[in-house]
C-alpha cells in the first residue's frame, strides 16, 4: 500500500520511444460489451523495442485514454505501456502487472515478472506493464512540490505545538501546491479512474478478457477492476492484500501497529547476531538503543542529512523486506558503537532519499488516496487517534500520519470506496504473509471472504511485503500452476494452502557480498515494488 517514494518509480526503463504515438486517433465507443456501458476505446498500441540488459525482449508503447471517462470525447491523457510478448503457440492473453503505490510504475515490472516466472508459463502470456495515470512516463505526470522530502525535516513526533505546527504547515503547503498546479487533474486521480484506464488498455490490446497480477495497492486496483468488470476477468492474482474495508485512514492506523511489530522483529534479529553487531543480546535493550540513536539525531542530524524523521524513513524499508536488515544493522551498529555516521548516511541515501521520480510517486499516492475515500478534516481527530496508537506502537505512527496529512487539506471532494465483494468471478488466487506490515494479514483474510470462490495461500511466519517471485518455491509453485491452467488449492478453514517462510537473512560478510539478499530475486522485486507510495 505505502511504499517509499525514493525508488518507487526510479527503476522504470528510461528509453527513447517510450511514449510512442498511437498510429491513429483513438475512437470513442459506447456500449462496448462488458465495458460497464461507456468505455472509451484506445487505439492499438504501436510497440517498439526498448529492451535492457536485464530484459532484452521488452517493448514499449503508449495509449491515449479520456481524462474523464464520463466524457469519452473530451480531453485525453497518455498512458505508458511495456510488454514482453508471448513466444509459445499456446497463448493465454495479456497479463497486466502492477507494483502498487498508488504511484508505482509497472514498466520494468513486466520484464521482471516475465523473467521470474517459469519460462514455459511466461511464454504463454503477453506480460504487460503500465504506468497508471499521472505516474512516471505517462503524461501528464504529477510533481506537486519538488523537494518536499529534502532533509532535514521537523521531528515527526509532535511533542511541542511548534513541531506540530511546522509539520501541519508542510502538509497544508503540499496540498495547496497540488491544487494550484493540477486543479484540472485532481478530480480524476482516483482508483476507479485508473480501473477505467485498465479496461481501455484491455480494449486497445484487443483482448476480450485480461489476466491480472498485482502487488500491494495493486491488489485493491485489481479487486476494484474485478468489481466493475467481472466478465472481463480471466485470472486474477493478488499478492500482499489491502484491506478494502479500511481505505485509507483506518488502514494506515493498522499499518502503524504492524510496522512496530516488524521493527521489534528486526531488534530480535540484531540481538540474535550480537557477535556481529555488539548491540546486546536482549531485544528490548537493542530497541532502546535504536530510540536513543533517534533522540541523538533529533538534536544533531548526521551530516545535516539524517535527523529523527530521516532515520525513520531509512528503517521503514526494513519493515517491507528483511533482506535490508543486514545493511540497516551495519549502519545502526556503526553509529552506536563507533560514532561513525557515514554508514547511516549511506543507508539513508540508498533507502530513503527522494529523487524526482519519488516526488512523482508521492504526488500520485497522495492525489489518489486523498480522493478515493473520506479522511477526517478535523486535525483534532488525527491528533487523538495517532497519539493513542503511538502509545503502543511508536516506531512509525507519527511518520505515517505526516505522510498522509495533506488529506486534511485536500482541495477536492472525496469519493465513496468501492465495495469489492464479488460472486461473479472465476477462481482467484490470493497470497498473504502472516506478519506483513504494509498490508497486515487481516486484509488477505477479508478479501478471501469477499471474493467468493477465491483461494488464499499463506506464508506462515513471513513478514515481507510482496512474497511471490521472491524466492519462496512453495508460493511460486501455486502461482505457476494457476497461471498454467487455473488450478488453485482448496483447503479448509482460513487458508487453502500454507507455505513456510524463507529463512531470515544473515549478516553481511566480505565473502558473501556477491550473493547478498539485495542481489537476489527477492531484492530485485523489492526494489521494483519500492517502499511507501
Amino acid at each position: 500500500m505505502r511504499k517509499r517514494a525514493a525508488v518507487l518509480c526510479g527503476a522504470v526503463v528510461m528509453v527513447a520511444g517510450m511514449l510512442t504515438a498511437p498510429p491513429a486517433a483513438a475512437r470513442s465507443v459506447r456500449g462496448d460489451a462488458g465495458s460497464g456501458g461507456g468505455a472509451a476505446a484506445a487505439a492499438k498500441p504501436a510497440w517498439k523495442k526498448c529492451g535492457t540488459d536485464d530484459y532484452p525482449t521488452l517493448q514499449c508503447a503508449s495509449v491515449k485514454v479520456p481524462l474523464d471517462h464520463a466524457r469519452p470525447d473530451g480531453r485525453r491523457i497518455t498512458l505508458a505501456l511495456s510488454r514482453v510478448p508471448h513466444t509459445a503457440k499456446k497463448y493465454q492473453g495479456p497479463l497486466l502487472v502492477n507494483p502498487g503505490g498508488p504511484g508505482g510504475s509497472g514498466l520494468t515490472l513486466a520484464g521482471f515478472v516475465a523473467s521470474a516466472l517459469p519460462k514455459g508459463v511466461a511464454a504463454q502470456y503477453d506480460v504487460v506493464g503500465f504506468d497508471p495515470r499521472g505516474v512516471g512516463r505517462s503524461r501528464p505526470a504529477l510533481d506537486c512540490e519538488p523537494g518536499y522530502f529534502d532533509p532535514v525535516r521537523p521531528d515527526s513526533v509532535p511533542r511541542t505545538r511548534a513541531v506540530e505546527k511546522a509539520n501541519l504547515s508542510r502538509a497544508a503547503s503540499f496540498a495547496k501546491a497540488c491544487g494550484d498546479k493540477y486543479r484540472d487533474l485532481l478530480p480524476y486521480m482516483d482508483t476507479v479512474s485508473a480501473v477505467r484506464d485498465m479496461d481501455a488498455i484491455r480494449h486497445a490490446l484487443g483482448a476480450r478478457r485480461i489476466n491480472y497480477f498485482g502487488y500491494s495497492y495493486g491488489t485493491y486496483l485489481g479487486a476494484v477492476y474485478a468489481k466493475l468488470y467481472p466478465q472481463r476477468v480471466r485470472r486474477l492474482v493478488l499478492d500482499s492484500i489491502v484491506d478494502p474495508t479500511g481505505v485509507w485512514y483506518d488502514d494506515n492506523l493498522q499499518q502503524d501497529r504492524a510496522f512496530n511489530d516488524r521493527h521489534r522483529a528486526f531488534a530480535r534479529w540484531v540481538a540474535a547476531h550480537d557477535t556481529t553487531y555488539r548491540l546486546g543480546t536482549d531485544p528490548e535493550r537493542v530497541e532502546a538503543k535504536w530510540y536513543a540513536m533517534r533522540a541523538a539525531l533529533a538534536k544533531k542530524p548526521a551530516e545535516h542529512k539524517v535527523g529523527a524523521s530521516e532515520l525513520e524513513d531509512t528503517f521503514i524499508p526494513g519493515g517491507y523486506y528483511n533482506g535490508y536488515w543486514p545493511y540497516l544493522a551495519d549502519a545502526f551498529a556503526a553509529y552506536v558503537n563507533d560514532k561513525d555516521t557515514a554508514p547511516l548516511v549511506e543507508a539513508y541515501e540508498n533507502f530513503a532519499a527522494v529523487d524526482a521520480s519519488g516526488d512523482n510517486g508521492f504526488s500520485v499516492y497522495t492525489s489518489v488516496q486523498c480522493r478515493d475515500a473520506a479522511w477526517p478534516r478535523d486535525w483534532e481527530q488525527w491528533r487523538k487517534d495517532n497519539w493513542a496508537v503511538y502509545d503502543e506502537a511508536p516506531f512509525m505512527t507519527w511518520n505515517n500520519a505526516w505522510y498522509n496529512a495533506a488529506c486534511v487539506f485536500w482541495p477536492t471532494d472525496t469519493l465513496r470506496p468501492v465495495d469489492v465483494a464479488n460472486r461473479k468471478l472465476p477462481p482467484v488466487l490470493l497470497f498473504q504473509a502472516t506478519h506483513d506490515a504494509a498490508t497486515p494479514y487481516q486484509g488477505g483474510v477479508t478479501v478471501h471472504r469477499l471474493l467468493r470462490g477465491s483461494s488464499l495461500v499463506v506464508e506462515d511466519g513471513g513478514g515481507n511485503h510482496g512474497i511471490t517471485l521472491s524466492g519462496n518455491d512453495c508460493l511460486d509453485k501455486h502461482l505457476a500452476a494457476y497461471l498454467t491452467d487455473g488450478t488453485v488449492p482448496r483447503g479448509h478453514g482460513e487458508a487453502d494452502a500454507v507455505c513456510a517462510k524463507l529463512p531470515d537473512p544473515r549478516p553481511l560478510t566480505a565473502k558473501a557480498s556477491a550473493t547478498t539478499s539485495s542481489a537476489s530475486r527477492g531484492g530485485t522485486l523489492h526494489r521494483l515494488l519500492g517502499y511507501r507510495g
